[in-house]
């Protein structure tokens, strides 16, 4: 038998050291583009979780106003409810006096005459309360849109949320980001 030739199929020893080195040097520098990478998702989702807090405060905040605004309106409530039976006592009033005015027709004319001016000034009053029942209209009608324009600001913030989840998703699986091929 012959012996095999190691000449002609044995690699010399320094090519074989530096291939080793070789893929030493694209592992380490794919390693560090990885860690590159994955510092970077990691600075990303960072800002994104501190724009989702500070999203939640603004909501937060929103919230309080609204139950501010809610207060508000009850206590203007009740106090067109205490207005009106306070007003309610004044025509009770009224009538006793036309009642007592008719039992008394000596003093008809000095009762008229003072019915008359409480009425005078019962009208005034009613075109003061007229007056800020416009306004309050006018304030309800602002409330209004206050409230359609957080409607769209909420459709704003809807929409941002859903894109910002596709993207939380996107970054679930890095491995469909960094080779799209694989899909």
């Amino acid at each position: 038998m012959s012996e095999p030739d190691h000449n002609h199929t044995a690699p010399d020893s320094a090519s074989l050291k530096t291939i080793p080195s070789k893929m030493l040097s694209i592992g380490a520098i794919a390693g560090g583009g990885m860690a590159l990478f994955m510092f970077s998702m990691g600075l990303n989702m960072h800002q994104m979780t501190g724009a989702v807090i500070q999203m939640s405060l603004d909501v937060t905040s929103m919230a309080e106003d609204m139950r501010d605004m809610r207060t508000r309106m009850s206590t203007m409530a009740r106090s067109m409810e205490e207005g009106q039976a306070a007003m309610s006592e004044d025509f009770k009033q009224v009538r006793i006096g036309m009642q007592s005015m008719s039992g008394n027709m000596d003093n008809m004319s000095k009762d008229m005459h003072q019915l008359n001016r409480n009425i005078g000034s019962m009208s005034g009053r009613i075109n003061g309360m007229s007056e800020n029942i416009e306004e309050m209209s006018g304030a309800i009608i602002g409330m209004s849109s206050d409230i359609n324009q957080m409607n769209g600001s909420m459709s704003t913030m809807n929409q941002n949320m859903g894109r910002m989840a596709y993207d939380i998703n996107q970054f679930s699986e890095p491995e469909k980001l960094m080779m799209p091929f694989m899909r």
